[in-house]
């Protein structure tokens, strides 16, 4: 893997390969040992410092772990995914589409700066309200399949209400979020509830961009998420920032600082068009009202 190539993958290739020795209830050298390598060469592995990853050693740490195939299909897709300065993650390609590589890096953020405009970001979905988009997305899908799914998500939401080291959201709603009617009335009541509840956490900031605010860029601009790792004791980043682009074909993670700067200038702009949190906050109880009445 070249210097320049994006870091995406491999701090997330490192994260599954920490997550999974832990599991596994390992300590670094005896996995090391297993698959004869140097505990340096595991350490640098693990936090995603090393520029050459070899498929065998991926293999044969997925095997000394007993990763099931998704995920060691996974971890191989990662190793040979990075080139060039941002890192597009086609689905279905290297890495399989049920194996989510965006998960690792949402878990591990201390701070989380998004703009949803077609629907409610999945952090902050209602569970009746992620079936209804699960039904719409996979047609003839299987009713514990979709509770399995709905169910992951929640333990993928458990990052904004742990009582310890909670991440904090910063996200801005186009109104649009919250008038499309996504499974029915009763759906959206609940979830413009669950929404006004989760504003009032403490580390959760959510604000509703009314249509009346026209179009704060001058351009559209779709879903994204400032993925921001916190600082060391040297007050330094403990990981580069990432903005996380959400498409249908597949994810854009962009790692430069013109482009992560250029995204927070953008929610910023986006922000200060929005209702503030208050009003933000009336509105979604009023609609949750209006869609039940």
């Amino acid at each position: 893997m070249s210097e320049t190539g994006s870091t995406v993958p491999r701090r997330q290739l490192g994260r599954h390969l920490r997550d999974l020795r832990l599991q596994a209830g390992m300590t670094m050298p005896e996995a090391a040992r297993l698959i004869e390598r140097g505990t340096t060469t595991l350490q640098r592995l693990e936090t995603g410092q090393t520029n050459k990853v070899r498929l065998l050693d991926i293999r044969e740490l997925c095997s000394v772990y007993d990763a099931n195939d998704v995920v060691t299909a996974g971890l191989l897709g990662l190793a040979q995914e990075a080139s060039g300065k941002c890192w597009w993650h086609e689905y279905g390609k290297l890495v399989p589409e049920d194996f989510d590589v965006y998960v690792g890096l949402e878990a591990a953020a201390q701070r989380l700066t998004s703009y949803a405009p077609d629907i409610v970001l999945g952090l902050l979905q209602a569970p009746d309200y992620a079936r209804a988009l699960l039904r719409s997305a996979l047609p003839g899908i299987s009713s514990r399949e979709i509770d399995r799914r709905v169910e992951v998500k929640r333990r993928r939401q458990r990052i904004l209400t742990r009582k310890r080291h909670a991440t904090e959201l910063n996200a801005v709603l186009l109104e649009c979020a919250v008038r499309r009617v996504v499974g029915d009335p009763r759906v959206m009541s609940a979830q413009c509830r669950h929404l006004a509840d989760m504003s009032t956490l403490p580390n959760v900031t959510l604000r509703v961009l009314p249509y009346s605010a026209g179009i704060p860029l001058g351009d559209p601009v779709g879903l994204f998420t400032v993925v921001e790792f916190g600082l060391d004791k040297k007050m330094q980043p403990i990981e580069p920032p990432v903005v996380y682009l959400e498409n249908f074909t597949g994810d854009l993670y962009l790692e430069s600082p013109g482009d992560v700067e250029r995204y927070h200038v953008a929610h910023e702009s986006i922000r200060r068009s929005a209702l503030d949190e208050t009003a933000s906050r009336s509105l979604l109880r009023q609609l949750a009202r209006e869609y039940g009445a």
